[in-house]
């Protein structure tokens, strides 16, 4: 049987683990965030964190294969930066949106953030199939995600 995944994914859940936890340390669901008015299809709150889990465990496991399948290390390198970046990007979207309370700035973010996931659908589809529909949910929660963003500055803008 082989095992050469199993080092891969554990490092790939940790990372996922640490940007999960920085993510959830920076959300603010406090006065700021509760007075925004926001769209009535909204989400419930407790959807959030279980999309999140649901997305950070595909992601992970699509780094993994995509990683173990990519032909040479140069290849294997992009995908772990590419990876890398994207959860840049996604902490970065909290840290405006909550912590600086710019909806306006994070949507800006966002997008850099919706495109850096395609971009690895893209990328990882010439490496795996698998690896890359993996990240169509990823993709389709951030364009969601992309929605809400504008309406809430909408119906709570300007900011700053």
């Amino acid at each position: 049987m082989n095992t050469n995944w199993v080092i891969p994914f554990i490092v790939a859940a940790v990372a996922a683990m640490c940007v999960a936890f920085l993510g959830a340390t920076i959300t603010d669901l406090g006065p700021w965030y509760q007075s925004l008015e926001k769209p009535s299809w909204n989400p419930p709150d407790v959807i959030f964190p279980i999309a999140w889990t649901t997305i950070f465990a595909l992601v992970c496991i699509s780094a993994v294969i995509a990683w173990e399948r990519a032909p040479t290390a140069g290849k294997r390198d992009w995908v772990i930066g590419h990876f890398a970046l994207n959860a840049f990007l996604n902490i970065l979207w909290s840290l405006m949106f909550f912590r600086m309370q710019r909806p306006d700035w994070a949507f800006a973010e966002l997008l850099l953030l919706w495109l850096s996931i395609l971009f690895l659908l893209i990328y990882t589809g010439r490496i795996s199939r698998l690896s890359s529909l993996l990240l169509v949910p990823y993709l389709i929660w951030v364009t969601i995600a992309g929605a809400l963003n504008w309406q809430v500055i909408e119906l709570n803008g300007p900011f700053g």
